[in-house]
């Protein structure tokens, strides 16, 4: 008897679009480069106009090429965008819902090695970004939504000192996960912000003398101690569910 599986037939445009994107990453397809008309790639690739147009509309999602209209319109090659990578991210993040402890354990995996590769990369522009943002945090310590605001924004810029592009897309990505994270009711104390301060001064010490070891270890303990907190709320927080259910359960058969 014969036995054959399921066969996945790829569609022709993400055919099209593989064989086109290949040439565009290899080089063979330069930045700026105009792409033949619709007309063209159909007569070439044997597929319909249609087909044609879905690919390049795949390839201009991916940020590989724009198309422009009008009488010398038509797709030309362009170079990805961080934008593109951001988008992606922060629509997987919605889309699958990622819980709100993934975020931050991956803002705990990135923050750190972020600073070590600030204290090694940093210029006196960065430095200078660095500064401005931890001086905004200082000067409205007293208004939560603004302190936030200047935090996240001094985090983002921490991680743009790095130099490292992927980081930087990613923390982009989740920045408004993240604020929505810290905007937490009990976590922004007097207290608390003056310790965000502290902790920023320190890493900002060890950055300005370029130690990457301390930087490393100095956000590593900022960003943990804030997911470690985070955590235990949610702890305890189940735990109380827990109990008013019980309580609940308990009046119910009395």
């Amino acid at each position: 008897m014969l036995d054959l599986t399921p066969i996945d037939i790829p569609k022709a445009a993400d055919v099209l679009a593989d064989v086109l994107r290949e040439q565009i990453l290899e080089g063979q397809l330069g930045v700026g480069v105009s792409l033949p008309s619709e007309r063209e790639l159909a007569q070439q690739s044997g597929l319909s106009r249609a087909t044609v147009r879905e690919a390049l509309l795949i390839l201009e999602v991916e940020g590989l090429v724009v198309t422009r209209t009008g009488r010398n319109g038509g797709a030309e090659v362009m170079r990805p965008k961080t934008e593109t990578v951001q988008r992606s991210i922060h629509t997987f993040i919605r889309g699958q819902g990622v819980r709100l402890e993934s975020v931050l354990q991956a803002r705990e995996a990135i923050e750190p090695q972020s600073a070590r590769l600030a204290a090694v990369h940093h210029t006196t522009q960065d430095w200078s970004s660095l500064l401005d943002c931890h001086h905004r945090i200082q000067a409205c310590i007293g208004d939560i939504p603004a302190f936030l605001q200047a935090n996240l924004e001094w985090h983002v810029s921490l991680v743009r000192a790095s130099h490292n592009e992927l980081l930087m897309a990613f923390t982009q990505a989740i920045s408004k996960a993240v604020y929505e994270a810290t905007d937490l009711r009990g976590f922004n104390s007097p207290e608390v912000r003056q310790a965000v301060v502290q902790a920023h001064q320190r890493v900002m010490d060890a950055i300005e003398q370029r130690d990457a070891d301390a930087a490393w270890r100095r956000m590593g303990r900022h960003v943990g101690a804030y997911v470690q907190a985070v955590d235990q709320r949610n702890r305890e927080t189940a735990a109380q569910r827990s109990q008013r259910a019980s309580a609940d359960q308990r009046k119910t058969f009395d």
